[in-house]
């Protein structure tokens, strides 16, 4: 299975990466916004939501190309979020994936354009999909459920009361309010994205959604412990940004053990889901299993 997983992940990556270039020199826009939205886009990543998209179609037997510009659209929406999180008014970052963040390139003006125009530019690839890959009524539940989880109900939310919750001891359900929407809404995005494009029942998108509100706090949860255990190196940014920008995290709350065994307890429910559902079970838990235990 893990031989299996990373070739899984390896054509996930190369599918996305080999059409998002195209997507943006297509695009009748500036060069220099262009450069800088690339520069990001290109600045690698594991590309999970992308992933999720396309395990939830190959789960359902759908065929993956169907989810291409959908994973796509997400990417950008992902990237727009780290682009404007690193500017000195949000977190203040200087590395993002081992090299410089988006404005210390390219100025605070384009680096907060450029996640603009990733952000709108998404939302024409959803309205643009190909018919053959999904219907008009698709495409409108494709761009209501991504909106909402990229808009002030989902991470715009969850991102501002993450920093309302700076230098405040918050307690576990106010973490947990957090970590679903800022990190989480956009994962489920992804898979209900998958499950939308293969026509997936309202029962099975149910136990989806369920899955994917779990997905998201192990994301977050590792993300947490990385912070704490992991290796600058591999990561590509300082460890320890967290406590240096007093936010509250499961270690800081429950302890090491304790956000590890949150983290465990996450994994057990959001199998328990999976397998509820009458699907090829191996990639959505290959890849639940991956976030858990990835190294950055």
């Amino acid at each position: 299975m893990v031989t299996s997983l990373r070739a899984f992940l390896q054509q996930s990556k190369q599918l996305v990466e080999k059409r998002l270039p195209k997507q943006i020199q297509a695009m009748q826009a500036p060069e220099q916004l262009k450069k800088a939205m690339l520069y990001s886009l290109n600045a690698g990543g594991k590309r999970v939501r992308p992933a999720f998209v396309f395990a939830t179609l190959k789960s359902f037997g759908a065929p993956l190309e169907r989810g291409i510009d959908v994973a796509c659209a997400l990417e950008m929406i992902h990237t727009y979020s780290l682009v404007h999180d690193d500017l000195p008014a949000m977190d203040d970052d200087d590395l993002r994936r081992g090299k410089p963040t988006n404005h210390k390139v390219f100025g605070e003006a384009l680096a907060i354009l450029a996640g603009d125009a990733l952000l709108t530019y998404s939302f024409q690839l959803l309205s643009s999909l190909d018919k053959d890959y999904a219907t008009d009524k698709q495409k409108v539940e494709l761009i209501h459920e991504i909106s909402r989880a990229a808009g002030p109900a989902g991470m715009v939310g969850g991102q501002v009361a993450d920093m309302a919750g700076e230098d405040q001891s918050l307690t576990l359900d106010e973490l947990v309010y957090i970590h679903h929407h800022k990190t989480g809404d956009l994962l489920t995005a992804s898979v209900m994205s998958g499950a939308i494009l293969a026509e997936a029942s309202e029962d099975d998108c149910k136990l989806l959604r369920q899955f994917s509100k779990e997905l998201g706090l192990i994301f977050q949860i590792k993300d947490d412990l990385l912070d704490v255990e992991g290796d600058a190196s591999v990561i590509g940014k300082p460890v320890g940004s967290d406590v240096d920008n007093n936010k509250s995290t499961y270690p800081n709350l429950l302890g090491l053990d304790g956000a590890k065994e949150k983290l465990s307890e996450h994994m057990s429910l959001a199998k328990e889901y999976i397998y509820g559902i009458n699907i090829d079970h191996s990639i959505l838990i290959g890849l639940t299993d991956y976030i858990a235990n990835r190294d950055h």
